[in-house]
């Protein structure tokens, strides 16, 4: 199984992305995980050509290839970070990567909660006309006082914590497969996604 691992943070020190490099390591056994780094992407302006960015294009045609995607958010200001809203609009902007593919979010904070707010708000927009991915349902994981949830070499400690990832990560698994058996309406879904406008609703 091949996934995508987007890293939503632009921060070099994020336990977002320790958390992710964990998940890519640990399941290596189970699944490959490309981790894609999303911090140099342009800032989203709309261009009436609809010109996409080369890299942008690289990164949308990683996740149409891959069987899943899998999604780490920090929690600014109780939503997901503004360099994660930017991939998103990119990557619905005529392109349709994340269009019926399975979805993982997972979430570290250093405070208690975990990016519970965060997770909740990208749900909501990974459901949104344009892009339409299929989020696990009820399957946050959420990884809160991060700082010490790491050793040194980059592993998590608690023996809990890693047994419930390993259960998401396998129902995740399980959730990949069924939807690859759910296409019947995939063409029509694309289409729709292509013809919509919020201008002319």
């Amino acid at each position: 199984m091949k996934l995508i691992g987007l890293i939503g943070t632009n921060s070099n020190k994020s336990t977002n992305r320790q958390l992710l490099e964990y998940m890519k390591n640990h399941f290596e056994d189970f699944a490959e995980i490309e981790l894609i780094e999303i911090k140099d992407l342009p800032v989203f302006n709309k261009p009436s050509n609809l010109k996409i960015p080369d890299s942008v294009v690289e990164i949308s045609k990683k996740i149409e290839d891959a069987d899943g995607v899998i999604i780490g958010t920090p929690e600014y200001d109780h939503s997901i970070p503004a360099v994660l809203m930017n991939a998103l609009a990119w990557l619905s902007y005529g392109i349709f990567p994340l269009l019926n593919k399975p979805v993982m979010i997972t979430g570290a904070s250093y405070g208690t909660l975990g990016s519970s707010r965060a997770q909740a708000q990208l749900r909501i927009i990974l459901d949104s006309p344009e892009i339409r991915a299929t989020v696990m349902p009820g399957s946050e994981f959420l990884l809160g006082h991060s700082l010490q949830t790491f050793d040194k070499e980059g592993n998590l400690i608690d023996l809990e914590t890693v047994q419930k990832l390993e259960a998401l990560f396998n129902d995740f698994r399980l959730f990949v497969k069924m939807i690859a058996k759910l296409s019947t309406a995939q063409a029509l879904l694309h289409k729709e996604a292509e013809n919509f406008d919020w201008e002319n609703i």
